[in-house]
């Protein structure tokens, strides 16, 4: 299911990018502003995460996210008002 294989490609994102910067989930919990055992969570594939907890771990690690799909360009063109 997509739903399983995001989670567990975010939790292999989350843990590469923290090791190849050489941080504990300790050090990358005080800087994102979260606690630790979510980023245990996170690591281990917890399928339930407040996405502003998220956003703080990814923006802390510079991992950027794009949404991609059918209708964003078509959004994008609505959204800024450009042909």
């Amino acid at each position: 299911m997509y739903h399983n294989s995001f989670v567990e490609g975010l939790a292999g994102i989350v843990t590469y990018h923290r090791k190849k910067n050489k941080l504990t989930r300790v050090e990358l919990a005080h800087k994102a502003g979260v606690g630790k055992t979510i980023l245990f969570d996170i690591e281990h594939g917890k399928k339930t995460i407040r996405i502003d907890t998220l956003v703080k771990i990814l923006d802390a690690l510079e991992i950027k996210v794009e949404l991609t799909g059918e209708l964003m360009q078509e959004y994008n063109r609505d959204v800024t008002n450009q042909p």
